[in-house]
C-alpha cells in the first residue's frame, strides 16, 4: 500500500492506494467519528465489492446503512440525490454518520454532494472503483450533479477524510472504462508533468494490459499531482490558473457530454476528444506544432480514446460552452497547452480560432 497526503491544513486527508485494500476495516474505521456509516454505491458496483467493503466494518462493530442507486451518468440529478437524503433520514441518520462513496465518479459526486448537505454537512470518505474516480474524481473535494443546461453546475466542495483506491476493483473495470480512466491520466502528463507523459508513451500497452505494476505507478502519480494542485488552489480561485488547469479538455468535452445528453459518451471519451480540440486551438494560437497536437491524438487512440468529437455544430458547442463554470463576466476562459507539459489559462482566444478547431476535431 502507498500512502498520499492532500495538504489543506486541518482538512488534510490521506490516499492509500493498493491491492486489497477494501478486506482491511481499519483504514475506514480509524477515520470515523462514531462507528455507523452510509454506504452509498449502484447496482453495478454493489453486488461486486459491497459486502466486501461492508463485511469487515460490520466485525469491527461499524454500523451500516445500505443506499444502492441506479447506474449512469443520466442518473447524477436531484431526484437520485433525493434517494440518498430519503434513506439518511428513514435510517435516522445523524451529524455522526460518515457517508461512504463506493464507486465511480457519479456515485462519488452524488454522495459527496449529499454529504456536503445533510444535516449541513457530515463525514465522507472515497471508495473510488473505476480508474478514472481513483485518479481524479475522488480527489479534490468537487461533488455535484448535472442540470439539462450544463455538466455539473449544481454542486459543493467538500472533502473527503480519506481515500481508499482497492487497485483490485480495476479486474472488473469494462475495457472501455478503463479508457476513459487513461484520458485524466494522459491530462496530468499534458498539462504539467513531462517525465509522467514520456513514461505513459513508453508503457501504454501494459496500461491497456492492466499491468498490475504499471497501473499502480500511473495512480500514485497521478494523485500525487492532483494532491499537489489541490493543495495549492483548493477552490479553483487562483488568477493564474492553478487547479482550473485540470481542466484541459473538459470544457470541450461538458459540451460533447451535455449536447449529446448525458451517458451517451463517458466522461473520459468526451474529455479526450475535447483534448485533442484544445491542442488544435494551442497550434492556432501558435504555441504547438502540427507534430505536437499529433503526438497528443496518438497517445489518447492508443488509450483506446475517440480522438474526434461528434457533429453537434460550432454553434452548439459555443452555445453549451458559455454555460462552462469557468465563464467570468461573460468571457470563456479555456485551459490550453502553451508547451506540452506547461499549461495555461487563456480568456482571449478568437472566437473564429475556436469554432476552427471545433470544426477540424469533429468526425
Amino acid at each position: 500500500m502507498r500512502t498520499l497526503n492532500v495538504a489543506l491544513g486541518e482538512r488534510a486527508y490521506p490516499i492509500l492506494i493498493g491491492p486489497g485494500l477494501l478486506d482491511r476495516a481499519a483504514g475506514v474505521t480509524n477515520a470515523l467519528v462514531a462507528p455507523r456509516l452510509a454506504i452509498v454505491s449502484n447496482t453495478t458496483v454493489a453486488p461486486l465489492y459491497f459486502e466486501k467493503l461492508a463485511g469487515p466494518l460490520r466485525q469491527a462493530g461499524v454500523g451500516i446503512t445500505a443506499i444502492v442507486l441506479p447506474d449512469g451518468e443520466s442518473h447524477k440529478n436531484w431526484e437520485t440525490l433525493n434517494l440518498i437524503f430519503d434513506a439518511l433520514l428513514k435510517e435516522r441518520c445523524d451529524r455522526t454518520t460518515t457517508i461512504v462513496a463506493l464507486g465511480g465518479g457519479v456515485v462519488g459526486d452524488l454522495a459527496g454532494f449529499a454529504a456536503a448537505s445533510y444535516q449541513r454537512g457530515v463525514p465522507f470518505i472515497q471508495v473510488p472503483t473505476t480508474l478514472l474516480a481513483q485518479v481524479d474524481s475522488s480527489v479534490g473535494g468537487k461533488t455535484g450533479i448535472n442540470h439539462p443546461r450544463g455538466k455539473n453546475m449544481v454542486g459543493a466542495f467538500w472533502q473527503p477524510k480519506l481515500v481508499l483506491a482497492d487497485t483490485d476493483t480495476l479486474g472488473t473495470l469494462p475495457a472501455r472504462e478503463l479508457s476513459a480512466g487513461l484520458a485524466e491520466v494522459i491530462k496530468y502528463g499534458l498539462i504539467r508533468d513531462l517525465p509522467f507523459l514520456e513514461w505513459l508513451e513508453a508503457n501504454m500497452a501494459e496500461l491497456m494490459a492492466r499491468d498490475a505494476a504499471a497501473l499502480s505507478y500511473a495512480i500514485e502519480r497521478s494523485c500525487a499531482n492532483k494532491a499537489e494542485v489541490v493543495a495549492g488552489d483548493e477552490r479553483e480561485t487562483a488568477k493564474d490558473g492553478g487547479r482550473a488547469l485540470l481542466n484541459l479538455g473538459h470544457t470541450f468535452g461538458h459540451a460533447i457530454e451535455t449536447g449529446l445528453g448525458y451517458g451517451q459518451w463517458l466522461h473520459g471519451e468526451a474529455v479526450a476528444a475535447g483534448t485533442v480540440m484544445a491542442a488544435e486551438l494551442s497550434r492556432r494560437l501558435g504555441w504547438l506544432t502540427q507534430s505536437d497536437v499529433a503526438r497528443v491524438r496518438d497517445l489518447l487512440a492508443r488509450a483506446g480514446l475517440p480522438v474526434s468529437g461528434p457533429k453537434l455544430g460550432a454553434d452548439r458547442y459555443l452555445d453549451l460552452m458559455g454555460h462552462d463554470k469557468k465563464v467570468i463576466a461573460g468571457k470563456l476562459r479555456l485551459v490550453l497547452l502553451q508547451q506540452i507539459g506547461t499549461a495555461v489559462t487563456c480568456g482571449d482566444a478568437a472566437a473564429t480560432d475556436i469554432r476552427a478547431a471545433i470544426e477540424d476535431c469533429c468526425a
